[in-house]
């Protein structure tokens, strides 16, 4: 799988996602863990902004001109999280910050269940995933009659797992997790303030078809 990753560019790994950070728990004590953490711009800017104590990064991959070897980050751990196991005791992590990830899986569902157990009880997963009911995904499949992969976006070539809403919501509710909020790009990405009009000129009636993406914060029992 390492080797469809190595030809995107910089712009696929670097970028801090400031969506997920700003709905973690605002708390300087926090252990995160990041899955798909590429080069670990958001675990850099958590500690920067002191939104954690601890970070723990798990990517596919070494990347050259990185914060991967940043002291900043506690620990950066390469390897595949679907074969793998995370070096952390039960009910350890506060968030657990999956961006972009789990459709990159052959069983996202296993691997949120792994996660859960790292979890304390009450911790937050905060998960973003590509809607495959947006407009354009749409008019491609049924209009155009076309699924061909791209370099990145919905029919990014490395997506094995794609989503609706409902199933986003089915995904974290069957491995042990409550919903607690769910939101889409259209909120938190200030480029998507076009859709966002239209969103709210339509009342919300359009939502699942102008969202690029979903977000979606959910707990662990406590």
């Amino acid at each position: 799988m390492e080797k469809f990753y190595v030809s995107k560019g910089d712009f696929y790994f670097s970028e801090a996602r400031n969506d997920l950070i700003s709905l973690m728990p605002q708390k300087p004590e926090n252990r995160v863990l990041e899955i798909g953490s590429g080069k670990g711009g958001t675990l850099m800017s958590l500690k920067n902004n002191q939104l954690a104590q601890e970070v723990v990064g798990v990517e596919l991959m070494e990347m050259e001109d990185s914060y991967q070897q940043a002291p900043e980050i506690d620990k950066m751990i390469i390897g595949d999280i679907e074969s793998m196991e995370i070096p952390y005791p039960e009910n350890y992590f506060d968030v657990i910050l999956c961006g972009d990830v789990l459709e990159h899986l052959h069983d996202p569902w296993a691997v949120l269940k792994k996660l859960h157990s790292l979890l304390k009880p009450g911790g937050k997963v905060i998960i973003s995933l590509p809607n495959i009911r947006e407009f354009n995904a749409m008019v491609k499949i049924f209009v155009r009659g076309d699924f061909t992969y791209t370099d990145s976006g919905t029919f990014d070539e490395t997506h094995l797992r794609f989503f609706c809403k409902r199933n986003m919501k089915a995904l974290v509710e069957s491995c042990g997790l409550d919903l607690v909020s769910m939101h889409t790009n259209l909120e938190l990405r200030p480029e998507a303030w076009r859709r966002k009009m239209i969103n709210r000129l339509s009342l919300g009636l359009f939502e699942q078809f102008l969202a690029l993406q979903y977000i979606l914060v959910s707990q662990k029992k406590v």
